[in-house]
């Protein structure tokens, strides 16, 4: 097993980090520069910034806080939310940001991702990907992907999708379930590990951590090789410094 990195999510909104409970009931969290460089301080193995408002909006990640971020982080970051072409992508990289995420844009027109990996490289392009899970009696996939800030269902399954994004060349899952984001219950283990077993890229796991064990249950049960945490960091009910000594307790090897 490679070492699994523990990763802050920072969904951004009108210039300031927030958290909500399945997509919605947002909360003001704290400043993005203060959240890095904190995070940076406390040994984030990376970050990701979501501009969740973006692909609603209909439009481009605001930049301002990009540069800002750039400015103070010390450890590789990603960005996503409103990326809708190329050119986007090469604005982002030229202010320091070191990977991004795509995700409605890329579902919308999956020639982006060959596009991108072509032209950047595999190792700085990910796919995001928004789901929920339906009843078996729904007539829907079980795992469905959700688009446009998880307010759009697709009739897509999960799985179809990430094996495809992998086929067109992307280099990494970012896997987010919208029935757990926020709720502190648990990662939902049954999605993560369905598209982590179908791949053979990383697929890093979000929404619903609450506590350590959570960490353990993503990696272990679910195949995850990374996890992303939100509220459990902002609003200091565990430490990065603990997480990481819990998996390693656990003999999880994470990143020294």
């Amino acid at each position: 097993m490679k070492p699994v990195k523990i990763i802050p999510c920072l969904d951004i909104k009108n210039g300031r980090v927030v958290k909500g409970v399945k997509f919605v009931d947002l909360r003001d969290a704290r400043d993005p520069v203060e959240a890095a460089t904190a995070y940076c301080k406390e040994g984030a193995d990376e970050l990701v910034f979501l501009d969740i408002a973006a692909s609603v909006e209909n439009r481009a990640t605001r930049i301002d806080w990009v540069r800002k971020v750039a400015s103070v982080a010390t450890v590789p970051f990603t960005v996503g939310g409103g990326i809708r072409n190329v050119d986007d992508i090469e604005v982002l990289f030229a202010l320091g940001v070191k990977k991004v995420s795509i995700n409605t844009s890329a579902f919308k027109d999956p020639d982006l991702i060959r596009d991108a990996v072509k032209k950047f490289g595999k190792e700085k392009i990910i796919v995001a990907i928004d789901g929920k899970k339906n009843s078996k009696t729904s007539g829907r996939p079980r795992l469905e992907v959700l688009v446009n800030g998880g307010t759009e269902a697709t009739g897509v399954d999960i799985v179809k999708w990430a094996k495809r994004a992998e086929d067109l060349g992307a280099g990494e899952i970012l896997l987010t379930s919208k029935d757990a984001d926020g709720t502190k219950k648990g990662y939902d283990i049954e999605m993560t590990k369905a598209v982590a077993e179908a791949v053979s890229i990383p697929v890093v796991a979000s929404g619903g951590a609450g506590k350590l064990e959570h960490l353990y249950e993503a990696v272990v049960d679910a195949k995850a090789s990374a996890v992303l945490c939100a509220s459990v960091f902002h609003f200091g009910e565990i430490s990065i410094k603990e997480a990481k000594k819990y998996l390693k307790g656990t003999g999880i090897p994470i990143v020294e």
